[in-house]
């Protein structure tokens, strides 16, 4: 177990009545959902991470105190604010206030005050990272651009090394219901270029992600690997804004649980399932076709009680 491992299996020790700590989560989660779903240059991710770390001092900078802060031009500040959709930088700053205040203040009206246990306290986060990938998911042009472009990628790649296997083998297993051809990487270095090169050799145009904290460096390699032999990428990722955004053309993030000893991925999977309904919408004949073909084949052989 990593020492931050042991950290967080002392602090989410099940106790019979733990008390309200760590209040400065639910802000920060707030100020995150406003770049969830946004593709941010390295500048603009500095100003938004600076923005996470610094929130309650940060919130009442001019526009000129945060640029001289983060490192950026005034104008750098500007294009942030009006990339999230905003006016300006002053709207954009309108919206962090009443958070920064309300981190101030312990805001009485959260989750996190009313917590029983800090399992309680898990779920309450979870439900908070639901929460952000229902507002990501309110541009439902987006979500089904992606399905589709994913739905007409033959073969479909999907990727995941590491901790993020299991998200990779839960969308490829319920991909390969209504797609033709799904191929699943879950091994990194060589094994992962061969299959890279081999997926875009057989007309594939598409490659699924998966990239949940601790990011590998191997993944970071294969996405290099697959945007060389010229595969487009979507990524599904929390929201650390980290260098492997940079490698995707579409980044979709979903806060993980971290409260317990090991990361619980609620968001993430139901992330999973909206990208899986809108390939199911892209063809909708084709997916029936599929799935009538399964359920007709899985009761001839008895697969299920």
């Amino acid at each position: 177990m990593s020492s931050g491992q042991q950290a967080r299996a002392q602090a989410a020790a099940i106790t019979p009545s733990g008390q309200p700590s760590d209040h400065e989560r639910v802000p920060g989660e707030r100020v995150r959902a406003l770049f969830d779903g946004r593709r941010l240059s390295p500048g603009q991710r500095r100003i938004a991470q600076y923005l996470i770390d610094h929130l309650t001092e940060a919130a009442f900078l001019s526009i000129t105190e945060l640029a001289e802060r983060v490192g950026v031009s005034q104008p750098s500040v500007t294009r942030f604010a009006t990339s999230l959709g905003y006016s300006g930088y002053p709207a954009l700053r309108d919206i962090l206030q009443p958070i920064a205040l309300s981190a101030v203040a312990g805001f009485p009206e959260s989750r996190e005050q009313i917590r029983q246990n800090e399992l309680q306290a898990a779920v309450d986060a979870e439900i908070e990272n639901l929460e952000n990938v229902r507002r990501l998911l309110a541009d439902t042009d987006q979500v089904l651009t992606i399905g589709r472009d994913l739905a007409l990628s033959v073969p479909l790649t999907v990727l995941g090394l590491r901790i993020s296997v299991s998200l990779a083998e839960y969308f490829a297993y319920a991909a390969r219901r209504i797609h033709p051809d799904v191929r699943l990487v879950t091994g990194g270095g060589s094994v992962a270029y061969d299959a890279l090169l081999q997926s875009r050799a057989a007309g594939g145009t598409w490659v699924l992600a998966f990239a949940m904290p601790r990011h590998a460096k191997e993944t970071l390699a294969a996405m290099r690997a697959a945007r060389s032999a010229g595969l487009r990428i979507v990524l599904i990722t929390d929201p650390t804004l980290g260098p492997l955004v940079d490698e995707a053309d579409v980044a979709l993030t979903a806060g993980t649980g971290s409260r317990l000893v090991f990361d619980s991925y609620a968001a993430p999977n139901v992330l999973s399932a909206a990208l899986l309904q809108a390939m199911a919408d892209a063809d909708p004949e084709r997916t029936q076709a599929r799935l009538e073909g399964y359920e007709q084949v899985a009761d001839l052989h008895g697969f299920f009680l």
